[in-house]
This record gives structure tokens, C-alpha cells and sequence, in this order.
């Protein structure tokens, strides 16, 4: 920020909490193994001043016909795209959301791919997953235990699916 150093050469930690308002430009190596809300955030630490700034994707490959599909779409969004949310949007249809919750099997969380759901899409259908939130949240305000006997099969989905049946009483 002094001016004091020309060049930093950095892991990933630069990430976030990086204000240097005279920083003009960013080399990130390997930029195909990022995902796209890390790539933003990455190039959102330079141009912070009245310079113009650039950021330069390197890939690991030698051209981008040995890239995979994903990590093609990957960076030309970054390229066409400078929209947070749009970026944000992508990244969740490219990667998926990952894990809500530990598989019984495992405690593993994956933060990326998984979870799909049988009859909408977590990406599409975003008006049918809020009216589904909706009615979970008055079900569980009105019975949080799903005592009540019209929530009985209903507790013992959600007891097949996320916990050991003796978790919920």
C-alpha cells in the first residue's frame, strides 16, 4: 500500500481482506482449478485505484481444447463477465451446491456437485423451492417435533433420509 513493494507473490490468502489500491495486475496460474466465485474474488483485489488494472488467467493446459467443458465455461464467464451475481448463478449451476447435510455412511461434506433434488432443480426452479420452504417452515413453527399424527410419515422420511430415527423426538 506504501508503494514500498513492486511484486508479491501469493497463495490464494489474498483472496479476501486485500486492499491495495495501487495493485494493477494479477497473474493467477492454473486459473482452470478455481471456481468462478474464487476466480472474482481473486481479480476484485486489483483495479481498486484510479490505474487500470489487469488480471491474467494462466491454465495449467497447453490449449483450451485439453480443458474439460466445465473448466471452459468456467473461464470465458470470467472473461465476458464482471456481475457478481451472474458469476455466482453460473458457479452454482456449473459446480452444484454441494452437501446439506453428512450422508449417514460418512461425515463428509462435499462443497460442490451432490445434492439433486427428484422433482425440481435447485437452479430452475427457485419459485417452487420457496413455496416448499414456505410450508416446511409453518409445518415445523406449528409441530417443531412433528408430533402431531398427520406429520407422522413426514418425520419418518426426513428420519430415513438425514438422521438415525432416535435423533428426533
Amino acid at each position: 500500500a506504501e508503494g514500498k513493494i513492486s511484486v508479491l507473490v501469493s497463495t490464494t490468502v489474498i483472496e479476501v481482506g486485500v486492499n491495495v489500491p495501487n495493485a494493477t495486475l494479477m497473474i493467477v496460474e492454473n486459473a482452470e482449478r478455481f471456481g468462478l466465485s474464487q476466480l472474482h474474488q481473486l481479480r476484485g483485489r486489483v483495479g481498486r485505484g484510479q490505474k487500470k488494472a489487469y488480471c491474467v488467467l494462466v491454465c495449467g493446459q497447453k490449449s483450451k481444447q485439453q480443458l474439460g467443458e466445465k473448466s471452459r465455461e468456467r473461464l470465458d464467464t470470467m472473461c465476458r463477465c464482471y456481475n457478481g451475481f451472474e458469476i455466482a448463478d453460473k458457479d452454482l449451476l456449473l459446480r452444484g451446491p454441494g452437501d446439506f447435510f453428512a450422508s449417514k455412511t460418512n461425515n463428509n461434506l462435499r462443497q460442490s456437485g451432490g445434492f439433486e433434488f427428484k422433482i425440481a432443480s435447485i437452479y430452475n426452479d427457485n419459485d417452487l423451492l420457496n413455496a416448499a420452504f414456505s410450508a416446511a417452515k409453518s409445518i415445523t413453527e406449528k409441530d417443531p417435533g412433528l408430533l402431531l399424527p398427520e406429520h407422522e410419515r413426514l418425520k419418518a422420511e426426513i428420519s430415513a433420509l438425514v438422521f438415525d430415527s432416535s435423533t428426533i423426538s
